[in-house]
């Protein structure tokens, strides 16, 4: 299932008490206006509305946003981006966020470990390869990728699973000529499920690698001297 969660359709459910189910009628909006004009505060309540103060991926995308006019330029660019993924790995989830996208990763996309192993499958190896041509095309960016578990095993276990799951991610990458600065990982065990650990089913979805991707620093600049902003 691939959404779309449009910035100013949630912001305007926060500033003005809408119930969720308004927010679905806005939601076509053109989503390169999503980083334009989210102020602090506004920004820490989407966050909430995201995902939850805690949520690293949701945390991460708030926190990189520039807003105003550059904010757009950059949006443009991730929308670009973000449809080139869907387009070359039709299983995963992508979901666009004001100036950066949150890529899922779980066994919809075949993307699969070893059995209690932070070891990939081949054919994860296979399917993440098609993403360095894209991640080398849109060079000017940051990423950050987290490890998910289902909750069989300890926490403390699962925990230490997702940070090696996270980190082999990366490896993976880098080896395959991603530039290790733009590479950041981490691990949340099993403290983020996306469904119920009490099916097959659910723990499946819970067992997932999330990508946030964000501009970096010369993709801001190159957007604020387009916008005029510099």
């Amino acid at each position: 299932m691939k959404r779309s969660i449009t910035v100013w359709a949630v912001l305007l459910i926060f500033i003005s008490g809408m119930t969720l189910n308004g927010c679905k009628s806005v939601q076509n909006a053109n989503s390169s206006q999503k980083g334009a004009g989210i102020g602090a505060a506004a920004g820490a309540a989407l966050g909430a509305l995201i995902g939850g103060k805690d949520n690293r991926a949701a945390g991460a995308l708030i926190g990189a946003a520039v807003g105003g006019g550059a904010g757009a330029i950059i949006g443009h660019q991730m929308d670009e981006q973000a449809a080139e993924i869907e387009t070359t790995m039709p299983g995963a989830e992508v979901v666009r966020s004001e100036e950066g996208i949150q890529l899922i990763l779980d066994e919809n996309a075949d993307v699969r470990f070893e059995f209690n192993s932070s070891d990939l499958t081949s054919a994860a190896q296979s399917n993440l390869g098609k993403l360095v041509e894209i991640f080398d095309k849109y060079a000017d960016t940051d990423i950050l990728v987290i490890g998910h578990t289902d909750s069989d095993g300890s926490e403390t276990y699962n925990q230490t699973l997702s940070e090696k799951r996270a980190a082999s991610v990366v490896t993976f990458l880098t080896s395959k000529g991603v530039a290790a600065s733009r590479l950041k990982s981490t691990g949340m065990g099993e403290t983020q499920p996306r469904a119920s650990n009490d099916t097959k089913e659910g723990k499946a979805q819970n067992r997932r690698v999330e990508f946030t991707i964000t501009a970096n620093e010369d993709m801001i600049e190159a957007a604020k001297e387009q916008a005029g902003e510099n």
